[in-house]
């Protein structure tokens, strides 16, 4: 039996490409974002012990954020020349297949994560990470494909929606499994050291549930969305530079796209922020937080992440709503505004109550900038089929940010406190609002932007 092909605009696609949100999300919440953070600051005997590896001591934090700095320069110099392979072959679809596969099984390797085998164990971590963002290249790269202009905002909010919902689900059977080891078949014994024993081995089975949820559910999505646009290409050796080259036109053409152009150097400021504090904000939870007791803190800073995806759901929603009565650009200062805010209210928390107040506004603004940054682009594109490199410079540029600001982040905290690196970060929302609003609002004709450059 032939298989239809879902066409452009129809409701089928698209609800088949918001659904891959909802498979890998899980990866953000419970990897990037909760229990591994949780279960990785678990395996020090204080937070003041230092970790060793490629044979350098430093911060625990410090470690953690080298490695995925690290991971994201390799997805922004391997991205340009996968999709200009996906390009050049018309397959997008195998090469998202691949990363997802690769981040799934990450995932999973993630269960023997331990100290003694510290440099296998990042390995796994650097796997699930690559995994995710890798495919987000291509994932990413279909929206201008599957969807209109004037169904892009809402689907792409549909799609973190959608995110936020699933990752939560399998959040509460994680927490479930965390607080409370014994309804799942784990031998939490007589003692407080034997009951954290049992959570911890809880915290390693929630890491396959992941793997398994992520490749599991993605079938769907594989299933329903088109290769991409085939020209019965083959790939040769010189086709491993067409990605750059790819690059290297895409920026050409942004001298004659001033509003293209001044949107992706607001994107690449205030993301490098936004992305580096999703990153850490866990982490930051952990060690400077007053919490009462290791239990509280535990069920805690899950309870705050869930509080954060709940709220995003919303946010993505009110955003989305907003970009259509207020505008895109508009919408995005007033975000970032918020987002400087949270900097300043962030240096000075100390209570439980006050991280989890940081909580319910990071969910209201995550999910709305996250979503909203890409239908903006989208919709900013030129008229072209060539989506694919278009939203791999896209990725590149968030890439390189996330990397510059994971490594200042890493400087600040080594040298000072993790409290000094959040608040450094305001700089770069202040920067992206000035930038945002250097943007046009209209697009104009071409000949005028490139006079205006």
């Amino acid at each position: 039996m032939v298989k239809t092909l879902a066409t452009k605009g129809s409701k089928k696609l698209l609800n088949a490409w918001a659904f891959y949100d909802w498979a890998n999300s899980v990866y953000t919440l419970t990897i990037a974002s909760s229990i591994f953070p949780i279960y990785y600051s678990a395996l020090f005997s204080s937070p003041d012990e230092l970790v060793s590896a490629f044979g350098f001591e430093m911060k625990q934090t410090v470690l953690i954020s080298i490695i995925t700095a690290f991971t994201f320069l390799m997805v922004a110099v391997l991205s340009p020349i996968l999709s200009g392979i996906a390009d050049y072959i018309g397959n997008k679809k195998n090469f998202m297949k691949f990363f997802c596969y690769l981040g799934g099984t990450g995932c999973i390797g993630l269960y023997w994560f331990s100290l003694e085998h510290i440099h296998l164990s990042l390995l796994f971590y650097f796997m699930g990470l690559i995994g995710y963002w890798g495919s987000l290249v291509f994932y990413n790269s279909y929206l201008p494909d599957i969807a209109f202009e004037d169904q892009q905002d809402r689907i792409s909010a549909r799609g973190f929606s959608l995110g936020y919902i699933g990752s939560v689900l399998l959040l509460l059977l994680n927490l479930a499994m965390v607080m409370k080891p014994e309804w799942f078949g784990f031998d939490i014994g007589s003692t407080e050291e034997q009951n954290n024993l049992a959570k911890l081995k809880a915290m390693k089975v929630s890491f396959i549930t992941v793997g398994v949820w992520w490749i599991l559910f993605s079938q769907y999505t594989f299933y329903v969305l088109p290769k991409g646009i085939s020209n019965g290409h083959r790939v040769t050796r010189n086709v491993l530079l067409n990605g750059f080259r790819e690059l290297q036109l895409v920026w050409r053409q942004l001298k004659q796209n001033l509003r293209l152009k001044r949107y992706l150097g607001a994107f690449f400021v205030f993301s490098m922020a936004v992305q580096t504090i999703m990153l850490m904000a866990v982490y930051f939870g952990e060690k400077e937080i007053a919490w009462a007791t290791d239990s509280e803190k535990t069920s805690g800073l899950i309870i705050s992440i869930l509080v954060i995806q709940l709220v995003a759901v919303f946010g993505a929603i009110v955003t989305s709503r907003a970009s259509e009565k207020f505008g895109n650009i508009s919408t995005l200062i007033t975000v970032n505004a918020i987002w400087l805010c949270l900097c300043f209210y962030a240096y000075f928390m100390i209570t439980p109550m006050q991280f989890y107040v940081a909580a319910g506004l990071v969910g209201l603004v995550m999910g709305g900038i996250q979503a909203l940054a890409r239908s903006t682009y989208s919709k900013f594109l030129p008229e072209t089929e060539d989506t694919t490199s278009y939203f791999s410079f896209y990725d590149v540029a968030e890439k390189i940010g996330i990397v510059i600001g994971m490594v200042l982040f890493a400087i600040v905290d080594q040298i000072s406190t993790m409290r000094y690196a959040i608040l450094f970060l305001f700089l770069f929302f202040l920067v992206g609002i000035l930038l945002l609003l250097r943007v046009p609002r209209k697009k104009a004709p071409l000949y005028k932007e490139a006079s205006e450059n």
